[in-house]
């Protein structure tokens, strides 16, 4: 169950609604403008105070995190990129100072391993101290991605990454998140593309009922 809260009530926006997200697997998460995905990756992601779940990872109840713990897991990449920092470098160690993750297992990568990541997505044009302003839009895109993965995520969660994305940036941004699920990263794909054929399963959002569905049915 998804609840909003507006003011003192609570509405009901996904009742008797079960998703189960698995390891190395994509998941592609479609249906009309305004049925309510992004709010469903957001309740997932624990991002909205204003809304309630019944959750769990690994068989643990969400209830065990606390939404800074939770969110180190199950990681909410929006559709627009935020990086912030003055270099792309900085933008990219950004999660590792927070708090939450100080204590974290999680090495924070030095120079030499963001040089080779950004080589291994396309990136090798894009400086470590250049500003992250300065990039395309395809660019940040995969950055974003870059820098969520980086931290090791159970889940990964990306809202329309490439929308607004050329087919070449889109398909570029499709294959990072296929090597994510390659290492056991269980990714949710938000998308009102095409179907690109790396989706294990497609499951539509409509009038709150969430049904799979087969490439075919699905229209961008």
């Amino acid at each position: 169950m998804c609840r909003v809260r507006h003011g003192d009530e609570w509405k009901t926006i996904f009742q008797g609604l079960s998703l189960t997200l698995y390891a190395g697997q994509i998941v592609d998460l479609v249906g009309p403008s305004g049925s309510g995905k992004s709010t469903l990756m957001e309740c997932m992601a624990q991002l909205n105070a204003d809304t309630d779940a019944r959750m769990a990872l690994d068989g643990r109840s969400a209830d065990g995190f606390t939404p800074e713990q939770w969110r180190t897991q199950v990681a909410y990449v929006p559709q627009r990129p935020v990086l912030m920092g003055e270099t792309v470098a900085e933008a990219i160690r950004y999660p590792f100072t927070l708090k939450v993750r100080r204590d974290s297992s999680v090495v924070i990568p030095d120079d030499g391993t963001l040089r080779r990541a950004l080589d291994e997505i396309g990136l090798r044009d894009v400086e470590l101290d250049r500003s992250p302003q300065d990039l395309s839009v395809g660019q940040q895109a995969r950055v974003c991605l870059l820098r969520t993965l980086l931290t090791g995520p159970k889940v990964l969660l990306a809202d329309e990454v490439d929308a607004g994305l050329d087919p070449d940036n889109a398909m570029r941004a499709a294959h990072l998140l296929a090597k994510a699920a390659e290492q056991g990263v269980a990714v949710c794909r938000v998308r009102h593309r095409d179907p690109d054929g790396m989706a294990a399963r497609i499951l539509e959002l409509a009038d709150g009922v969430l049904t799979e569905v087969s490439p075919t049915e699905v229209q961008a």
